[in-house]
Order: structure tokens, then sequence, then C-alpha cells
């Protein structure tokens, strides 16, 4: 291949799937109008992204007009080493790491005609930006929440409203552009009590250095939080881009992809044998695992239900805090060819099937977008952090989706029969006609966001023009893609 002459951007992504798959979506929709991207992530999450994906290799991927390649970070720390489930103690080890190794690959690449035009980040590593900074070159992040997560968190930092204390746990926190949010509807570490204060400094830290990316890139679009969009448009420079998921046009984009475990494609066949709008699809992404008691009523609750389901069933985590669930003995035999269980499946060809009526979820942003942006009426469970604020949108003012569950914080055993109850709500109840023409709705809006013309689509060549623009100030020289 010949030399190809392209600007040339680093994506920095905190190793966990819900940050790999949006950055790497981006990275692959920037590539495709002309980029040379390298995706960045340490090294144990390679290892894992290239065991599941032969996509991922040490040559430069085509997309669309430009290519996508990765490097990877070595942090130092065994792959079995528990503090990688540290939060709190991993981030500095990863900093120290990142701001030692990121620019001497910067400086490698630049030596071989590839210069450095901007870093892109995502959330908890917030010190991409000051790497940036002290290389001379522009910034953005890529925020992987909701715009209405990013505005309790920047109103929360900033002190510039009223939130719920220990001494006051009633405050209804109200917004801009949003509707009122009582304390178990707010992003769950913003509460005093919460378990997970260390998730809450994490994401705070991007607040800190707010003021040095030219450009925050969220992964939603205008019509779906055009209120708060317009609000925290005021104080911050957010470009929507979102959903990052949607493939426009169907555009070739090298079989390249973020998962971590290898996804069953098998599912799509059992999918395919059953009847329309027929089939409940349950998975709690990459993090959540429930408590065996919660597990078996959830199961038994799709048993007692009659439909058919497509139950994604991570392996137990290998961690003295989390007691393992298993499946009932029994369970899959009664449930014979209704059931399907997989590791991993491909979520976005699952939830666009004709055959999946509904998708009950943990409400991750991820799975969240997903799910609107394909049509699909929701139950939602969410456990903490952002899945509360996106299970109270999904429901109340997307109007896609029955509740399950308010959260972790609850502290409530979902029996059977509600699961059951909540199940046939949204698939075959009174509401289930009007929530599955909400979710249409959305999905129509999506599709119109990401097409060419669209306002995300708009978005993301006004960035890649802005990067070409600061660039051709800052770096004589693009890059070359031998």
């Amino acid at each position: 291949m010949g030399s190809v002459q392209l600007v040339h951007v680093f994506m920095v992504s905190f190793p966990g799937q819900g940050h790999v798959n949006p950055l790497l979506r981006l990275a692959k929709r920037v590539a495709a109008r002309g980029l040379l991207v390298t995706f960045l992530t340490p090294e144990s999450t390679g290892r894992l992204m290239r065991k599941a994906n032969p996509g991922i290799g040490g040559e430069p991927t085509p997309v669309g007009d430009g290519f996508v390649r990765f490097e990877f970070i070595d942090d130092g720390i065994p792959d079995n080493d528990p503090l990688r489930d540290d939060i709190d103690l991993y981030i500095p080890i990863l900093e120290k790491a990142g701001k030692a190794q990121i620019p001497e690959m910067a400086r490698r690449h630049a030596e071989q005609g590839r210069p450095v035009a901007c870093l892109v980040n995502n959330p908890f590593i917030p010190w991409v930006t000051d790497v940036a900074e002290s290389m001379g070159i522009p910034s953005a992040v890529l925020w992987v929440q909701s715009c209405a997560c990013f505005s309790a968190y920047y109103h929360y930092y900033h002190e510039l409203e009223a939130f719920p204390t220990e001494s006051d746990r009633e405050v209804v926190v109200k917004l801009p552009g949003m509707p009122p949010l009582r304390a178990d509807e707010i992003p769950s570490f913003l509460c005093p009590w919460t378990p997970y204060p260390f998730l809450r400094r994490a994401i705070l830290g991007q607040f800190r250095n707010l003021e040095k990316p030219f450009c925050v890139l969220m992964d939603t679009f205008e019509e779906l939080e055009h209120d708060v969009l317009e609000h925290v448009s005021t104080f911050c420079p957010v470009k929507t881009v979102g959903p990052l998921f949607k493939n426009p046009g169907k555009s070739k984009d090298g079989g390249v992809s973020g998962d971590f475990v290898k996804v069953d494609n098998e599912c799509i066949g059992w999918l395919d044998s059953k009847a329309p709008r027929s089939a409940v699809y349950i998975s709690f992404g990459s993090v959540v695992y429930l408590k065996p008691e919660q597990f078996e009523e959830l199961a038994y609750g799709l048993l007692d239900s009659g439909l058919n389901f497509l139950w994604v069933l991570k392996p137990p985590k290998l961690d003295p805090r989390i007691v393992p669930w298993s499946i009932p003995p029994g369970f899959l035999e009664a449930a014979g060819e209704r059931a399907k269980v997989v590791q991993w499946c491909p979520q976005e060809r699952v939830l666009e099937h004709p055959s999946t009526a509904c998708f009950v979820t943990h409400c991750g942003w991820n799975s969240t977008m997903e799910a609107l942006s394909s049509g699909m009426p929701v139950v939602t469970y969410p456990q903490w952090g952002d899945q509360v604020t996106d299970a109270k949108y999904l429901v109340d003012v997307f109007g896609v989706g029955v509740s399950l569950s308010r959260g972790e914080e609850e502290e409530k055993l979902i029996t059977r029969d509600v699961v059951k109850e909540r199940l046939l709500e949204a698939t075959t109840g009174p509401s289930a006609e009007e929530i599955r023409r909400n979710a249409l709705k959305w999905k129509e809006a999506a599709d119109v966001a990401v097409d060419e013309g669209g306002s995300s689509d708009r978005n993301v060549q006004e960035f890649v023009d802005e990067i070409k623009r600061i660039s051709g100030g800052v770096i004589k020289g693009v890059g070359t893609v031998a």
C-alpha cells in the first residue's frame, strides 16, 4: 500500500467494557472521515480484546477513508492482581504509566512521520488532558453517560444546586432542563451514603479538568436530550455524536470490535426460529452481578412468564466479596427450547431482531442508547451510579418501558411474581403498544441524527474539521500510513 497522508489522533480509554466500546466506536466514526486513529488502553485489556476479536492486530485496519490501529499501555500489574479491582488504587498506577508512555509513543510516531494532532479520553482518566497540554496539542473528552448525568455531576461539583445530605436525605434535586429527581434517581455516587465513593472521585476528576479540552463529545443525540443539552451548552462546549453504535450506511469497519469476551453468534439463529416479538432479552452488562437469591427469582419469573428468553450470563466472578450464583437444578430442562443462555452476545443484532420483544436491562448508558436507538421496549433493573437516572428517564421521560427495581439502595428482593408481571406488562399488557410506539419514535430520531446531514453526523464532521484546523497550526505535516 502506498503512503497515505492522514491527520493522526490518539484515543485513550479506561480499561472497562463500558468505556472501550463507545470510544472505539468514536474512533471508527472519526477514522471513516479520513483520519488515522491510534486506540490506546492497558495491555491487560488488549489481551482480552485480541482473544475475542481476530480483527485486532498490529497493522492499521482500513475504516472508511481512514485507519484504526491499536497500541497498549504497560501498567506493570499482573492480570490477576486484585489491584485492578480497586479503582482508588489502580487509577494512580495507570496515570503514572500513561503519563510516562503516551508522550514516548507520540514522539516515536512523530519521528516516523505520524505526529499526533489530538488526544481524546473518556471518563476516569482526566490526566490525559494534562498529557496533551504538556505535549502542546489539543484534547477532547468523550462523555460516556447521558447529558442529564453530566449536568448532575457538574452542578454537584460546583455546588450550584442542593443535593441530598446525610442530615437531609429527602432533598429533591432540581436542575435546568430536567425533571425533579429524588435521592434514588440522581446518579447514586452523588449520595453521601453511597458504598462507592471511589467512583464518585473517579468521575469528578474529569470536572476538575473540564477547562482543558476544547470539546466535550457526548454519546447522545440532540433530539433525545434537547432541553438539558441546551442548558449544558451555555457553560460547556458540547457536541452530540451519538448513538455511536449506529453504523450509518452500514459502512465497513474492518471487523474491529472492542468486546472482551467472544460473542456467541448462535443466539441469532435461535432468535430466527422464534415468532416475531416473542423473546425477552436479558443482559446486565459487564459489571453487574446479582445475588444468588435474586438470580433465582429472576430465573423463575422468566420461566413463569411463558415467554421465550435469551439470557446473557457472564461466568461467576472470582471475587471473595461476591457470592456466586448457579442456575437452579432442572431450570434449563424445564425451559427447553424457550431458553437460550450465552456468556456474551452481539447485543446490537439482538436488539434489532424482529423476534425480540423487550430488553431486561441494568440501564447502563451504552445499553440504554442501544435500546432506544433500536426501538426496543425495556424492563428497567438498575443497580447504582447513572443506571438509576437512566432508568428514570427510560420509564418516565422517554416512555419506553416499565420498572422492575429502583436500584440497589432499595434493598428489595424482586419476587418471581413481580418479574412475570413486569415482563407481560412490557410485551402483551394494555400499555405494551404505546411503549413500543414510543420506542420506535426514538429509533427513527436516532436514525435521522446519524444519517448524512443529521445533528450527530454534522457534529462528528465539525469535530474532524476542527482537529484538522487546529493541527495545521500546531503540528507541521500529517501522519503517514505505510
